[in-house]
């Protein structure tokens, strides 16, 4: 029987050789790839040993800075730890000493991160260090504690911050007039309760005037021997306004202006001369009157910080003749500073004025369900301006059209929303019959 032919992967048949000895089976391209795969192996290794190390080294550089800013912000906590005892429990207790820091540094690093993002939306509430506490602190720690104390420069940023707010609120809020308590009136079935609430300064601070310009405009006109408040009328008639009506160059040339028109008789003549306009001369002169009234005090820090002066002024002026209830009615400080202000005004612009009614001796009601704006201080009527009563001279082009004119005229934070006489010329003013003796001004 012929042998059986067995296939053998030798040159005879295409195949590849017998391996020699002392070399492998495997094919070359199997040695190549592990060869690679043990070089890159070992390079990624050694990178993360070198990132490791690098780490490791750097955070010693910024451990100090770390744990200052932890130490800002963990101040009560670190002053409330109670000292020890005796000297083999807190040897005992070294070694967990240690290895609770790095876990309260970690939280403190935390806790710092957390204020800092919330720093933005709330201000800086963190409570002064207790003496007490600071007291009994053990006295180790004292040197420690000194190290900590230099601010950092995100806690002076923090305090920067702070201060950028309380003195915003302490600008852009207009101080409240603090309202006096609830008064009970009538007969116990019967009462009247009066709420009396808080009253805003009519001037907020956008209106009033900076100490800058306040300045400028005082030594400018009196350097061209001028009024200040004759300048200044020019310039809010003109429609300046806000804290800078104008700059110092403008200030000068209107001096100059309205010092080369010669000497004239009156704010008013003057103006007249300067801008040729009656209606305009009305107007500028009526508001450097109010300015004079009020004075610069009140145009800078606002007529609340000027309620004092003025109400002193017209209580010992002999040309303001005011009764006895109401007299003591300012000096309690029942009347509205509005009020004081156009009873200044109106002195200052007929030379004598005569109030016969501010809150004392008035009636509750001025019509039925209607309480009167005298009551809570918002009302005063005159009786008499320029030692001429108002009964008797009402009619039209006469003294107490004059008054009601200049009355339209003053500034829109003081305007009345009440002016009743004989004579309805517009705006606030209206006519009643029962105001034939007195002119009504109400806020």
């Amino acid at each position: 029987m012929p042998r059986r032919f067995i296939r053998k992967n030798n040159w005879e048949f295409g195949g590849q050789s017998a391996p020699e000895e002392g070399e492998s089976g495997e094919p070359k391209s199997r040695k190549r790839r592990l060869a690679t795969t043990l070089v890159f192996t070992t390079l990624f290794f050694a990178g993360a040993s070198l990132a490791a190390v690098a780490g490791n080294q750097f955070s010693h550089l910024t451990g100090e800075d770390q744990q200052q800013l932890a130490g800002d912000t963990t101040t009560s906590d670190a002053t409330a730890t109670p000292p020890a005892t005796e000297d083999a429990s807190a040897s005992a207790a070294a070694p967990v000493d240690a290895d609770t820091s790095s876990d309260a540094t970690a939280a403190a690093d935390a806790a710092a991160a957390t204020d800092e993002s919330v720093d933005q939306l709330a201000p800086d509430l963190t409570l002064p260090p207790n003496p007490t506490a600071a007291s009994t602190a053990d006295p180790a720690a004292a040197p420690a504690a000194t190290g900590k104390a230099k601010p950092s420069a995100r806690a002076t940023a923090k305090a920067a911050r702070g201060w950028k707010k309380t003195k915003l609120r302490s600008i852009l809020l207009p101080k409240l007039k603090p309202a006096p308590a609830p008064e009970i009136e009538g007969p116990a079935s019967a009462a009247t309760i009066w709420l009396n609430s808080q009253l805003p300064d009519p001037t907020p601070p956008a209106l009033r005037l900076s100490p800058k310009f306040a300045l400028n405009l005082k030594a400018t006109a009196k350097a061209a021997g001028l009024d200040w408040a004759t300048m200044l009328g020019i310039l809010r008639a003109r429609g300046a306004a806000g804290h800078n009506p104008a700059d110092r160059t403008t200030l000068r040339k209107l001096a100059t202006r309205l010092a080369s028109s010669g000497p004239a008789r009156g704010d008013w003549a003057r103006i007249v001369s300067y801008s040729g306009d009656t209606s305009f001369a009305d107007r500028a002169a009526a508001l450097a009157r109010y300015d004079r009234a009020v004075g610069l005090k009140g145009l800078v820090k606002g007529l609340e910080a000027a309620k004092k002066s003025i109400a002193t002024r017209l209580l010992s002026d002999r040309n303001v003749s005011i009764y006895e209830g109401g007299r003591n009615d300012i000096v309690q400080d029942k009347v509205d500073v509005r009020v004081l202000a156009l009873i200044a005004y109106l002195r200052e612009s007929f030379g004598q004025v005569t109030v016969s009614s501010l809150v004392s001796g008035h009636r509750l009601y001025a019509r039925p369900g209607v309480v009167s704006a005298h009551i809570s201080g918002h009302a005063l009527d005159v009786s008499a301006l320029g030692d001429t009563p108002i009964q008797g001279h009402q009619e039209p082009g006469g003294l107490t059209e004059r008054a009601v004119r200049d009355l339209l005229l003053v500034p829109s934070e003081v305007m009345p929303r009440q002016i009743i006489s004989l004579l309805g010329m517009g705006g606030a003013s209206f006519p009643l019959a029962d105001h034939y003796n007195h002119i009504h001004i109400g806020f």
